[in-house]
Parts: C-alpha cells; structure tokens; sequence
C-alpha cells in the first residue's frame, strides 16, 4: 500500500507516518508532483490565474455588464494598490536621480569657481596681460 501511496503522490521523507498507519489523513496538494507546471512557466496553484479566475461568469445578451464577483472585486483592488506604490517608488527614484544629477552639476561649478579665483595674475603679469588703453 505504501508504494501505491509513494507512486500516486510522491512521499518523501518528510510523509506524516502517523497519518499512514491511522488511515487519517488530509490534503494531499503539497506532496503532489507538479514540476511539469513549473517547466511550462505555468503557476502552482491553477486556480490562482486563467480565463476561470479572471473573466465574468456570464454575461448579457444586450451586451450589459455584469457585475464583479467578490474575488475579482479583491483581486482588482490588489492590482490597483499594486499600481499605485509602484508609481508611487518610480517617481521617488526619477528624484533621487535627478537630485543626484543636480548635486553634481552644483559640485562641478563650486570646483570650477574655486579654480577660476585661484589662478589670477598678479604684479608684473597683471601689467602684461593688459593692454594700453591710449
């Protein structure tokens, strides 16, 4: 019987014995094998996403809209927050970059500024450089 069992679901070591040898049992879901799911790119859960989960359970024939039902209500809210504090951390990034940017233009002309009030002729070379007015 075991081996049925290990066939069917897939037991590792991890199999509840005392839930075998009680004949007690519940779910079976997680010791199921579903690596095909993943390698098809499919979710774990089927239930979770797909026309099922997603469209309406029915529509009208005048083409009216149907109402949502309580999942598809929660999910779109889910979805809508979702939206909203990825927008939400987009634009506190394009500030960081564009703050980033502006600090260092900033730093760039300070440096510049220094430079140019350093290096100025003075004395004799200052008397060279200007030419007579006359």
């Amino acid at each position: 019987m075991l081996t049925t069992i290990s066939k069917i679901f897939g037991y590792n070591n991890y199999t509840n014995w005392n839930i075998l040898s009680n004949k007690f049992h519940t779910s079976y879901i997680k010791l199921l094998q579903q690596h095909w799911r993943m390698k098809k790119g499919l979710t774990e859960n089927p239930n979770a996403f797909g026309p099922l989960t997603n469209m309406a359970d029915y529509s009208y024939k005048d083409g009216r809209p149907t109402p949502l039902c309580t999942n598809q209500k929660r999910r779109m809210l889910k979805q809508q927050e979702y939206a909203k504090r990825i927008h939400k951390l987009v634009k506190e990034i394009d500030y960081a970059v564009e703050r980033d940017i502006k600090l260092q233009e900033m730093k760039a002309q300070k440096q510049q500024r220094i430079l140019d009030s350093k290096l100025k002729p003075k004395g004799d070379l200052l008397l060279k450089t200007k030419k007579p007015t006359t």
